[in-house]
Parts: structure tokens; C-alpha cells; sequence
């Protein structure tokens, strides 16, 4: 038979540890979730980098032709976004067409 301290020591012991367990598994279930949106966030990442030339691509042809018409509208709608435009005089130096942005829009 145990002696009173020795029971006392003993289930206290059992205490600690079954708190300990407790919270371990409360610590993974939030590192599994924490994880999980980190790969959700990854793969975000990796699938956009694969369509990036795409939307650059469309967005030039896009500044392009608020160069071209002077189209207002366009040119406040990529501005809203954070995409600016400059137009350059043609010239043979650079040999841009008329009416073609200088460079390529700045992506946000």
C-alpha cells in the first residue's frame, strides 16, 4: 500500500502530465492549421508567378491602348490600381511606335 504522500506525489505527477498531453495536442492542432495556410498561401504564389506574364502582358496592351485613344477612364482605372504610365514622342532612337508607353506598367 502507498503512503499518503507517495499517492498525493503520484496523481499529481498524473496531473501535470495529462495537462502537458493536453496542451501538446492543442499546440499541433494550431501548427497543422498555421501549416495549412501557409501551403494554401504557397501554392497562391507558385500558380500566380505561372500566370505573371499574362496579366503583364494584358496590362501593357491595356496601357497601351489608353495611350493610343487617350482614353481617360483606362488610364484612372490602372491608376486606381497603382499602375502609372508615361508616353513618349516617337523617334528614331528609341523606335517605339506613337503613342506606345515608354515603358512597361509598373505592377502593384
Amino acid at each position: 500500500m502507498l503512503q499518503r504522500w507517495k499517492f498525493l506525489l503520484l496523481t499529481s505527477l498524473g496531473g501535470i502530465v495529462l495537462l502537458l498531453v493536453l496542451t501538446n495536442e492543442v499546440l499541433s492542432s494550431g501548427n497543422r492549421r498555421a501549416q495549412q495556410a501557409v501551403a494554401s498561401r504557397a501554392q497562391y504564389i507558385q500558380q500566380s508567378q505561372a500566370i505573371e506574364p499574362v496579366y503583364r502582358s494584358m496590362l501593357r496592351t491595356l496601357a497601351e491602348l489608353a495611350a493610343k485613344n487617350h482614353d481617360e477612364q483606362i488610364r484612372q482605372l490602372l491608376a486606381s490600381q497603382g499602375i502609372n504610365y508615361t508616353v513618349t514622342a516617337p523617334s528614331a532612337a528609341n523606335g517605339s511606335p506613337a503613342g506606345k508607353p515608354a515603358a512597361e506598367p509598373a505592377a502593384p
